[in-house]
């Protein structure tokens, strides 16, 4: 029985409804939603995220502007331009490809983007409307994990999630939203990370195991309950022989697992298309606010 929860089956079936969304703004007279992105220096796997994100907006029918900048730009000069894209009532979402060159403050940067155009869901303001459910935007990989599961139907309300990693872009964010009171939310959540006692113990008394670490093949089936959910949010770059030299590797030791799990996301083409896919939802979501408030002014 295929087990795998196909990342790019249910991005398929969300972006058809974004679509459908857009051709409806469309036909009411007004501009499209618009996505822009900010890449710093010359990064492959960023490169490549952004690439595949401009090529997303393009099949849902959204604008798309991508600002590629120089390796040595200073901070100010990424802020200046931030600023401008803020300003800019033509662009309803933005976005600054991480990581970034050591010289730049990540926090800085992120607390830059106007909240309303923070479509990753990483700024202050976003992340504590977040904490008091209230939240507008929601981070966009724990946002396309929740869109995952309720494409699948897998129902998290009264299960034991156990999320490994408590980074405030995966781990942190989604056990607020797996715990919140909403229709994909309602679990009961264990948030254990590197000084986590008894860690193997934690997995396997989950329901549902999400791994968002960055380890590669750190979960094995040993630390899996049978017949649980297995969400593997890893990738990390290793070495392989293959034409590229690489290839990209899940936390989770998918082989072994999946004959343990009754559902499991492989990596690739698990989780890594919903993230995109999270991210585009959010920024037709800023699009309808903005047109709601034009309208009501």
């Amino acid at each position: 029985m295929d087990n795998r929860l196909r990342g790019k089956i249910a991005s398929e079936a969300v972006r058809l409804r974004i679509k459908r969304d857009v051709e409806q703004i469309i036909q009411q007279g007004n501009r499209p939603p618009h996505l822009a992105a900010i890449l710093v220096g010359n990064d492959g796997a960023s490169q490549s995220y952004v690439n595949a994100k401009e090529k997303a907006c393009e099949d849902v029918g959204f604008l798309s502007s991508i600002y590629r900048l120089p390796e040595n730009l200073s901070q100010n000069d990424l802020l200046d331009r931030i600023d401008k894209i803020n300003k800019d009532d033509q662009i309803d979402g933005l976005i600054v490809q991480l990581p970034l060159p050591a010289h730049i403050d990540e926090n800085v940067v992120n607390s830059r983007i106007s909240p309303d155009k923070d479509v990753d869901g990483f700024h202050d303001i976003n992340m504590g409307r977040l904490a008091k459910g209230n939240a507008v935007i929601n981070p966009a990989t724990p946002y396309g994990i929740l869109l995952l599961l309720e494409h699948y139907n897998l129902s998290v309300e009264g299960k034991h999630v156990v999320v490994l990693g408590r980074s405030n872009i995966v781990g942190r964010p989604l056990s607020i939203l797996l715990s919140g009171n909403h229709a994909f939310g309602n679990a009961t959540v264990t948030l254990c990370h590197s000084r986590t006692k008894n860690l193997k113990e934690w997995c396997q008394k989950a329901d549902i195991l999400i791994a968002a670490i960055g380890k590669p093949y750190f979960v094995t089936a040993d630390m899996v309950k049978e017949e649980a959910i297995v969400i593997d949010v890893g990738t990390t770059r290793i070495d392989a022989d293959n034409e590229r030299g690489w290839k990209l590797a899940g936390d989770v030791n998918y082989t072994e697992v999946k004959e343990k799990a009754s559902a499991i996301t492989p990596v690739p083409g698990g989780v890594g298309p919903m993230t995109i896919t999270g991210l585009l939802s959010n920024t037709l979501l800023v699009r309808k606010k903005r047109l709601e408030q034009n309208t009501s002014a």
